[in-house]
């Protein structure tokens, strides 16, 4: 009976065993992919083109009004059906591909009732099994009617993460526009993850474009999303890094406006959104940033971003819930002491479609 009872366990045990020796090697294969996959963008290098460029000859005025968007569309898989995973939520994608297409066509018409001469787009997909693998970048110039540069900030073959994985990602940040450029590239910002989490995390940037002014100097746009989810070390190292390059463009005697998703509250802002421990919390900018004159142009009458700890669906039509709901204003721009701001307002467009609303800035450019 003893040697039965042994004889059972050696064989329980190696059971064990062989399910432990193929889970290791499973997972050291996939280190490896991942590994070796790993998206590695240069410090600087071209970004893309998509769509007809310079479609005016005309080329930026000064003086003239300049209207701009900035928008984080969320991959159109963050609308009010949707909550995510990292805020508290249980969902890593729309349960199905209608709801991106739905999310899509809204931010489309959105757009077009804000006819605009630029739009700074955030998180927008180009081939991405959470947004089911459709081209959001296509489907804006083609409906925009506009020429796209484009670069990505998040690009992983495979991100095993969480249970179901989020898988394939390529997605990144936009500008689109009607006006000629003379360059445009991808600006690497520091990333704080070490490896392996590098491997399948997001590579931070701005995307830089140059427009030629009839003065000889160049309007300067740099479209960016900052970190969200770090301990608060990397948004720190990334906003000196913005801070660096647009403060250099400005000394070359050039006229910039940075914009986007600063994961980060601004300078001067009222504090009309209380924060929870319990949550999600942005960064605070240094108010030290840039040197007088600069500008932080944001509107905190309407949050610009939502938690999705839970869809907002009941938010929408329940104004208890949509009181208590945690919101935030980490969306806006940075205008060089050369540019005068006309008006600044975030777009109340209710978080349908994305977990962020619209922002909308007027500028002029002074002679």
């Amino acid at each position: 009976m003893k040697t039965f009872l042994v004889r059972n366990i050696l064989l329980v045990l190696k059971v064990i065993g062989g399910i432990v020796a193929v889970a290791a090697i499973s997972f050291g294969i996939l280190l490896l992919f991942i590994t070796i996959t790993e998206y590695r963008p240069q410090a600087q290098e071209p970004a893309e083109i998509i769509g007809e460029t310079a479609l005016t000859e005309e080329t930026v005025a000064l003086a003239k009004p300049i209207d701009i968007i900035s928008w984080n569309i969320g991959y159109c898989g963050l609308g009010a059906k949707h909550d995510f995973f990292m805020d508290g939520g249980t969902m890593v994608r729309p349960s199905d591909k209608k709801e991106v297409e739905e999310n899509l066509a809204g931010v489309i018409e959105t757009l077009k009732r804000y006819p605009s001469d630029f739009y700074f787009i955030q998180e927008m997909d180009k081939s991405s099994k959470r947004s089911y693998y459709i081209d959001q970048t296509a489907a804006l110039t083609e409906a925009l009617g506009t020429a796209l540069t484009y670069t990505y900030n998040f690009k992983a073959s495979y991100v095993p993460y969480p249970i179901p994985p989020i898988g394939k990602v390529a997605s990144g940040v936009g500008l689109f526009t009607r006006y000629p450029f003379t360059e445009t590239y991808r600006f690497a910002l520091p990333v704080p993850f070490k490896w392996p989490v590098s491997t399948v995390n997001l590579k931070r940037c701005m995307l830089i474009t140059r427009f030629p002014l009839e003065s000889g100097r160049e309007l300067v746009t740099a479209v960016l999303h900052l970190e969200a989810y770090d301990e608060g070390e990397g948004k720190i190292a990334q906003t000196k890094a913005v801070a660096d390059f647009i403060r250099a463009e400005y000394e070359a005697g050039n006229y910039v406006i940075a914009g986007g998703d600063f994961n980060q509250t601004f300078p001067g802002t009222r504090s009309l959104y209380p924060l929870y421990d319990e949550f999600w919390a942005p960064g605070i900018m240094d108010a030290g940033l840039l040197p007088e004159g600069w500008h932080f142009a944001v509107d905190d009458r309407v949050p610009s971003c939502r938690l999705n700890k839970a869809p907002y669906t009941a938010a929408l039509t329940d104004e208890n819930i949509r009181k208590k709901w945690p919101y935030y204003v980490i969306d806006g721009f940075i205008l060089s002491p050369n540019i005068s701001l006309l008006s600044v307002e975030t777009l109340d467009e209710s978080f349908r479609y994305t977990d962020h609303n619209p922002v909308k800035l007027r500028v002029t450019l002074n002679p």
